[in-house]
């Protein structure tokens, strides 16, 4: 894995920076190998994600498209590229989604990148803060994101 090269903020920095866009990932090509990995995985092997001529001829995408939880999952990848780190913390956990839409669907082969703004940073104890992110994953070339959330995560400070 590479160095992180984040910034690290203090929670009093952070907390500032409440209502703020604190990041944007790189782009990342979702590509057919991975389309099928995460079937294989999940168990969802619907045509339009593993089968690309029948998806073509069947389905207005053009091809197979990513599966919703495939582009979500994601998130986690582009969190780490995107929103600085946090001095003191010892471990990140993930609470959880408020609100999950998927607006448009990623054709095969598209490239995203995550979007994170910080709507909410609350001390749930003095040992505990919980952040709420809106993220929006953006497509290459789209008008319309991919998806937006609203997402909640946690982390317990040493």
């Amino acid at each position: 894995m590479s160095q992180d090269t984040r910034e690290t903020l203090t929670p009093e920095q952070l907390k500032a920076r409440v209502g703020s866009e604190l990041g944007v990932s790189r782009w990342h090509v979702i590509d057919q190998k991975m389309v099928d990995g995460f079937a294989e995985v999940t168990h969802d092997h619907q045509f339009i994600h593993v089968d690309p001529e029948r998806a073509k001829a069947e389905t207005p995408f053009g091809g197979t498209i990513a599966h919703g939880f495939l582009t979500l999952s994601l998130l986690s990848l582009f969190s780490f590229e995107a929103v600085p780190n946090m001095a003191g913390r010892a471990v990140g956990i993930n609470y959880g989604f408020e609100k999950v839409r998927f607006l448009t669907p990623v054709r095969t082969g598209a490239r995203v990148r995550g979007r994170f703004v910080l709507k909410d940073f609350v001390e749930r104890g003095p040992k505990e803060v919980q952040w709420r992110y809106e993220v929006t994953v953006e497509i290459e070339g789209s008008d319309r994101p991919a998806l937006v959330a609203d997402w909640l995560t946690m982390a317990v400070l040493e």
